[in-house]
């Protein structure tokens, strides 16, 4: 049986928030009837969804009405991004209607979420990134005229890389092509990005709840409702809303980007240390940016070890962490991004640090770990 004591997967699900705890328990006592309704208790619910937007708008700087909550950081994607798409190809906002509305130009290196939306809406066209993980900025201006949208991350969930999203928005705005930003990997752990017209997160990345996600689409973008809705042009929450998950996940980001500058310091020190202790192991390949990156994440490969027993001999010491796509169905398929990027795609391991670790943890991992990766090497005969 075993025994993940050191929870190092954060970039797939943070712990909830104490914040987000509190508030989800008070939530539901009244949060529970349909906002939409007249009577006293979906009046109360509408009061509450309102509150959870008003402080989502209010700590990213944004307006109250450009912020929707979705079922899931998955569905905040496909709104977003589609929703821009069917904006700007619809015959109404003056498009041909053409090839150019079915074709979405995205980087090598986004969420399984980004590529499975571009795929369902026509012809999806990847642009190139560069070891580092970093999109191919000229590759994307020849690439993306006459494109329904281009989808841009602001930072990658495998590899940590800050993605340049303000170059990015640059070349969109001369194109006049509109841009979705996936920031479920950075929101609460970095500065909103710029430039952008739609944009996802997931609150279960920052310590909100599971099963809210949140889209905001800028008020002067042309966005349509991409699937059957009684008012394509209505941005409206999609479906019946979670209204405690959605205070919850209100209350943690406002709690996370309070301690922000804080956390994201310490993180930086602790994955510096494990990126240069790690470095110092034979045949490993230490990936994405060394400076430009998330604070929290690093992903290493290592040659000669298969990531899935790496990892499971890890759990079984007590250390949880993520190998494999991070992002696909079945994570023991080799990483797309860690390919795209040119990288060693096998036995590579993901660690991704919560709010509250602490040396003493990096340092029991750092001592256990070049003794799990020889004796894998030794089984195999190396």
């Amino acid at each position: 049986m075993t025994n993940a004591a050191v929870y190092l997967d954060a970039a797939s699900a943070e712990p909830l928030h104490p914040a987000a705890r509190d508030t989800l328990l008070a939530a539901l006592e009244h949060g529970y009837a349909d906002p939409r309704r007249l009577h006293g208790p979906g009046r109360n619910a509408r009061l509450l969804l309102d509150n959870a937007r008003e402080v989502v708008a209010e700590a990213l700087g944004v307006r109250r009405d450009e912020v929707l909550f979705t079922s899931s950081g998955t569905r905040a994607v496909q709104l977003g991004l589609l929703g821009l798409a069917a904006g700007r190809s619809a015959p109404a906002l003056g498009s041909d209607g053409g090839r150019s509305g079915r074709r979405i130009v995205h980087t090598a290196v986004e969420h399984q979420a980004v590529t499975d939306a571009a795929a369902w809406w026509g012809e999806a066209v990847e642009v190139e990134v560069d070891p580092l993980g970093r999109v191919l900025l000229e590759q994307l201006r020849r690439v993306a005229p006459g494109a329904a949208a281009m989808a841009v991350q602001s930072a990658n969930h495998e590899v940590g890389t800050v993605q340049p999203v303000a170059a990015a928005a640059q070349v969109a705005a001369d194109l006049g092509v509109p841009l979705f930003v996936d920031a479920c990997a950075s929101l609460g752990r970095l500065p909103l990005p710029d430039g952008w017209d739609a944009l996802a997160g997931s609150a279960h990345k920052w310590g909100g709840p599971a099963g809210v996600g949140v889209v905001l689409v800028r008020h002067r973008a042309r966005w349509s409702h991409p699937f059957p809705s009684a008012d394509p042009l209505a941005r409206v929450d999609d479906g019946f809303p979670d209204v405690a998950g959605a205070l919850a996940a209100a209350a943690a980001l406002q709690a996370v980007l309070a301690e922000q500058e804080a956390v994201g310091a310490r993180q930086r020190a602790l994955i510096d240390l494990i990126r240069a202790r790690v470095a110092e192991l034979p045949d490993v390949d230490v990936v994405g940016d060394p400076e430009e990156r998330l604070p929290h994440l690093v992903t290493f490969s290592f040659l000669y070890v298969d990531g899935e027993a790496l990892v499971t001999e890890l759990d079984r010491l007590g250390f949880g962490l993520a190998s494999g796509s991070a992002c696909a169905t079945d994570t023991r398929e080799p990483s797309r991004v860690l390919a795209a990027m040119g990288a060693l795609t096998h036995g590579n391991v993901r660690l991704s640090l919560t709010r509250d670790a602490d040396r003493a943890e990096v340092d029991r991992f750092l001592e256990v770990l070049p003794g799990v990766v020889g004796s894998l090497r030794e089984r195999a005969g190396l």
